[in-house]
């Protein structure tokens, strides 16, 4: 069995540190936007899915790592406040896709916008914090 050293864990602890330190930033940046941080996490996946990807509540559950359930919920949410709708598909009228409002543009631009700034002054530390976990690896 292979042994991890203190160096090993050292990297771990690290990398968790700063990833912990980006996402808080992200969770206050969020709520002073007026939203919870699953909700603008939401609003990021819909407007950042992989081309040909289907912005549907399956994929979004997926990619948020959450139930089906739960990200119907968020999107009801989200609609009500008026940042997301829902629309039928053209090919499958059955088939029920989701969209940015304007509003939701607005938001999450603003998010967005903040967020890299936010990288450019830190991301350098998270990815050599990465660096270190995956050259001990």
């Amino acid at each position: 069995m292979e042994k991890l050293t203190t160096a090993d864990f050292q990297a771990l602890a690290e990398l968790r540190y700063q990833i912990r330190r980006f996402l808080r930033f992200s969770e206050q940046a969020a709520r002073s936007a007026g939203l919870e941080p699953h909700q603008h996490q939401l609003l990021l996946t819909l407007k950042g899915l992989p081309e040909g990807s289907r912005p549907r509540i399956g994929e979004v559950a997926e990619r948020l790592q959450i139930r089906h359930h739960s990200a119907v919920e968020l999107v009801n949410r989200l609609a009500r406040k008026g940042y997301v709708r829902r629309k039928r598909g053209e090919q499958d009228h059955r088939e029920v896709l989701l969209e940015l409002t304007a509003k939701g543009e607005k938001v999450l631009g603003e998010l967005s916008l903040h967020h890299r700034r936010e990288l450019r002054t830190q991301g350098r530390t998270l990815v050599a914090a990465l660096k270190r976990v995956v050259e001990h690896a």
